[in-house]
């Protein structure tokens, strides 16, 4: 079944372009350090290719009466845990208890100089921090990176996975098979290291938001780019590398008719993302990304699948239109 969700014509002005950052973005460590997550954070301790490592995440009570579920929220690989805000404010009022870990590699977790990044081990990483917790079944819901990676931990553990909600997921077509050229880990790294406050933000200004803005999303553009502006720069490049790498090579796509828990698919129609894209061809980049059409496609591929299409919004619904998409999720989730 598939719904719309039509614009307000309101919406439309209030999205109108806005000034650059008026100050220079904030410094941060290279696990986040100096950066306010809206609710305390903890760190799950453990051990993994030979190595000792933290994950950080954030586990909200139930604001109301417990409805006895818990909502898994995984971030893209441009987001943070704190970049659910929003919805964690909304699930937790509406009685559910809410984890929301930063990966690997991420934001306020450890930055491994050497790691083996697949969808499979990040997977399994979660999965142990939810066992430690005492949480054998979750809603998962992934955006963007964060969708691929929710496909595999649904693949992965399906008994733990109580229904899947993806949110403008990446992975939705494969790049490679597609042909957009193949680059070596430090291709990737040499151009993480470019990365700066105003090229994450004329990124997603141009690829996330159909080219419209708003003053609350450079918020999130400074938590990340205080981190590349900080002393832990090269460590989370790197780590941002191994990433990128890991998307690239490791679709999900193919599996999609596996998938055989209760789906949600939560699309922004105006979002054009797909990895590689700048070493494409112009004919290639053109079709590439085409999220109206790929939140169709996986629709069909994934039995039991529901979409909903948010017409105006992008790569971020969550973050463009936090009430309506909220609402949107809170359904999906009855």
């Amino acid at each position: 079944m598939r719904r719309s969700f039509l614009p307000a014509a309101a919406i439309a002005l209030a999205l109108a372009a806005v000034p650059a950052f008026a100050a220079e973005p904030p410094f941060y460590g290279p696990q986040l350090e100096g950066f306010a997550y809206p609710h305390p954070v903890k760190r799950f301790e453990f051990e993994s290719q030979r190595q000792k490592l933290a994950m950080a995440y954030m586990d909200v009570a139930p604001a109301a009466e417990p409805n006895g579920r818990t909502v898994l929220l995984l971030h893209g690989k441009n987001f943070c845990a704190a970049t659910w805000e929003a919805q964690i404010t909304a699930l937790s009022d509406a009685g559910f208890r809410v984890i929301a870990p930063d990966q690997i590699g991420f934001c306020k977790s450890s930055k491994p100089r050497r790691y083996q990044f697949t969808l499979g081990q990040l997977a399994d990483n979660t999965h142990a921090l939810l066992q430690s917790l005492g949480i054998t079944r979750a809603v998962v819901v992934g955006h963007s990176m964060g969708g691929m990676l929710a496909a595999r931990y649904a693949l992965q553990y399906p008994q733990a996975t109580m229904q899947l909600v993806l949110v403008n997921p990446i992975g939705l077509e494969d790049w490679r098979a597609e042909g957009v050229p193949w680059r070596n880990v430090d291709a990737w790294y040499a151009g993480e290291l470019k990365t700066s406050f105003d090229s994450i933000k004329a990124y997603q200004r141009k690829v996330y938001y159909g080219g419209k803005w708003k003053p609350e999303y450079d918020r999130w553009v400074a938590m990340l780019a205080g981190m590349y502006a900080g002393p832990g720069k090269a460590a989370v490049a790197w780590d941002q590398a191994l990433a990128s790498d890991m998307i690239f090579n490791q679709p999900v796509v193919y599996e999609f008719p596996r998938i055989r828990v209760p789906t949600t698919l939560l699309i922004g129609q105006r979002d054009r993302t797909a990895i590689g894209r700048d070493l494409a061809s112009p004919e290639l980049s053109e079709r590439l990304g085409d999220y109206p059409e790929l939140g169709k496609r996986a629709a069909r591929l994934i039995r039991n699948s529901r979409l909903v299409e948010f017409e105006d919004l992008g790569h971020s619904p969550q973050v463009e239109a936090p009430g309506r998409f909220n609402a949107a999720l809170l359904e999906a989730l009855e």
